[in-house]
């Protein structure tokens, strides 16, 4: 299986230093970093690590889901997939505390309960979600 690589680079201290995240393997992009604008309400122009971890969660769901309604007898056709990666404190340091995935598919084939089977079956079987099974994550799913 591959190996995947992403880069930072940071200048300064915490609070007054910024970098620049690279994804290296996709060569797709640079983006800027800050720990200020990370815990900030705004991110004015700059990612954060869970950003980052809500993009790899939603397009690994997405991925899984989709092969769960294969496996179950229906046809996805169009999944729309969020993910919500909550920064918070707990004793006091900044930790991602929650996840909240929300889903709405256009599936033919399964009937509503075959959705939500195959949507629970995905949050279980994404490898994304097994990296980060000791966060609490919330599934939404529903078909439109």
């Amino acid at each position: 299986m591959p190996t995947r690589t992403a880069r930072t680079a940071w200048n300064g201290t915490l609070q007054e230093g910024a970098g620049q995240v690279e994804l290296s393997s996709s060569k797709t992009g640079t983006f800027e970093v800050s720990f200020p604008k990370r815990s900030a309400d705004e991110a004015g122009g700059t990612t954060s690590p869970e950003e980052l971890i809500a993009a790899a969660h939603s397009s690994c769901y997405a991925m899984a889901l989709s092969n769960e309604v294969g496996k179950a007898g229906g046809t996805p056709q169009a999944l729309d997939i969020t993910a919500e990666v909550t920064l918070g404190q707990v004793d006091g340091a900044p930790t991602i505390t929650k996840i909240a995935l929300t889903v709405r598919g256009e599936v033919d084939g399964l009937d509503a309960d075959g959705f939500q089977q195959a949507a629970q079956a995905a949050k279980v079987g994404c490898p994304v979600s097994k990296a980060l099974a000791a966060v609490d994550i919330s599934l939404d799913a529903a078909l439109e």
